[in-house]
């Protein structure tokens, strides 16, 4: 490792902060010069260390402060260079990376090559079962033969997602003299050293509370330099004070998650905008192999009777009630593992499970369980977070448990934990069933598959739910290198098909990105975009 001189001085203390946008000018940030902005959310984070975290609050705070050798370029799903000068493919297993000149951290280390070596090779060694180090499955080893080229050494012939994976929650390039090369570094120990490189540093940090951040001149990424100087981030806990607060100007952005209601209501006010985005985000049922009903760690294991528990449910859920009940139409059936619109998607699940109509078919799920010989009703042990995926995860569930249990097949132990604990526990082996929710890392069917299905001895899936089939791995590995758009998308619907018959999850909904501002807000439909990442840069008012 390189030694480098800490630049960095103490902070001069916390920012005092206020809820209201007017209570701020931007006359003293660096950035674009705009006013400041207060932005509302109800996502929270779990850890801003890049290798500890894999779930979109966290990641949201890493797209602003991180920088990236690729970004997408604004209103596209198309990546390009960021703090990279150039970057292609030398060889069939070689990705090779010119960085920028000049680079630095805010706390004026210098950014080179081997901030980068260590930034992957920490992922891959530290391999948190809540961070995104799955996504690194392709890559072999880093190679710095001098201070500006990186040389990513592949064992994936073409990977088509390669450079989607470095724009991604697996990208971000962290300062080498700040992170530990083994462990997770505290939220405190990387906001006291500002070791950030992206649009933002942060200038106070109260975690799940209050983020402020300050536009970084020194940022040489795609994005330029930030169109606001000031940016506070309030984090609220109930999304009905988030509505609140942006209906009367108290924030100038509300971004994840409001209720469906909630934004119906909006939509009729003239005092504020309602932008809506692609949607690329999906609901889904986890199933936990070890310890769900029949489950391979439980006292009644049976693999037959597990999957047609599976199975029953898949067939039971009425996924249009779920998205015109509960979401209001802001959400639709998702009948596969890959959401529609996407290449190679299909409707494998709906099509096995499912009338011909796409509504639930009770009478094959009975039909399954009594060919199973399970006894019925099966006890279903099925969690959730009240806080995560928006308000309406609790009607959501508690409708998904009166339709269990309105067949006479299932009776729903319905529980709920917040979503820090959350995290924790479903990699635990905590929850038999449970609810997850995914908002892409990139757009391509593989974002969909390989993160959650790909799990091998050096490679564990992002679930963890101990689901592993070799023959599927096989697939998952080699539709990323298979570089005929055709055959590749008919290997991925070859893929659905074979998840479709073992079930790991259950899929339900599939929903677009909605963000609510002040009519003065600027840039927020130039970043709800085909990459799914929220860009507060691009903000301003």
């Amino acid at each position: 490792m390189k030694r480098k001189t800490l630049a960095a001085a103490a902070l001069a203390g916390a920012l005092t902060l206020t809820a209201c946008s007017t209570s701020t000018t931007g006359d003293t940030g660096e950035g674009g010069g705009a006013g400041a902005l207060t932005v509302g959310t109800t996502d929270k984070v779990t850890k801003i260390d890049p290798a500890g975290a894999y779930d979109n609050g966290s990641f949201f705070v890493m797209t602003q402060v991180f920088p990236f050798l690729m970004s997408y370029t604004p209103g596209t799903a198309d990546v390009e260079p960021s703090i990279a000068e150039s970057a292609e493919y030398t060889s069939d297993t070689t990705y090779e990376v010119t960085l920028k000149e000049g680079l630095t951290f805010a706390n004026g280390n210098p950014l080179t090559s081997s901030d980068v070596k260590f930034s992957f090779d920490r992922q891959k060694a530290i391999a948190d079962p809540n961070g995104p180090a799955s996504l690194l499955g392709s890559l072999d080893s880093v190679e710095t033969p001098d201070e500006t080229t990186v040389v990513f050494h592949l064992n994936r012939p073409t990977d088509q997602t390669f450079p989607q994976v470095l724009a991604g929650p697996a990208g971000p390039i962290v300062d080498e003299d700040v992170f530990a090369a083994d462990a997770l570094t505290d939220d405190t120990d990387i906001v006291e050293a500002d070791a950030f490189a992206g649009p933002f540093r942060i200038d106070s940090y109260d975690f799940n509370n209050l983020i402020s951040y300050q536009a970084f001149e020194g940022y040489q990424g795609s994005l330029g330099q930030a169109a606001s100087d000031t940016v506070n981030m309030t984090y609220y806990s109930d999304a009905n004070n988030m509505k609140l607060a942006v209906e009367q100007g108290e924030i100038d952005v509300a971004y994840r998650s409001l209720s469906a209601t909630d934004i119906e209501d909006l939509e009729g006010n003239d005092a504020v905008e309602v932008h809506h985005g692609p949607g690329g985000e999906i609901r889904y049922i986890v199933f936990n192999f070890d310890t769900m009903p029949y489950g391979a760690a439980t006292d009644e294991a049976d693999e037959e009777k597990a999957l047609a528990v599976r199975q029953a449910v898949a067939g039971i859920v009425d996924r249009q009630a779920l998205a015109d009940q509960v979401y209001k139409g802001t959400f639709t059936p998702l009948l596969s593992h890959v959401p529609e619109g996407l290449d190679g998607a299909n409707q494998a699940v709906g099509e096995e499970y499912l009338t011909a109509e796409g509504g639930p078919d009770v009478e094959a799920a009975a039909q399954r369980l009594e060919d199973a010989e399970v006894e019925t009703p099966v006890e279903l042990k099925l969690q959730y977070s009240p806080d995560h995926y928006g308000p309406s995860s609790g009607d959501e569930y508690a409708l998904v448990k009166q339709q269990l249990e309105d067949t006479g097949l299932f009776t729903v132990d319905l529980q709920s934990t917040e979503w820090v604990q959350y995290s924790e526990d479903r990699v635990a082996d905590v929850y038999p069933a449970y609810q997850l929710g995914w908002f892409p890392d990139y757009s391509d069917a593989d974002n969909y598959l390989v993160p959650f299905f790909y799990d091998t001895d050096d490679s564990a899936s992002f679930l963890g739910n101990h689901f592993r089939d070799e023959e599927l791995n096989e697939k998952l590995a080699a539709q990323v290198s298979v570089e005929d758009p055709a055959e590749r998308a008919a290997l991925i619907e070859e893929i659905q098909n074979d998840l479709a018959q073992s079930l790991p999850t259950v899929p339900l909904l599939q929903g677009e990105q909605i963000a609510v501002t002040g009519t003065d807000v600027q840039g927020v439909d130039e970043t709800l975009d085909p990459s799914f990442q929220f860009r507060l840069a691009l903000l301003s008012k």
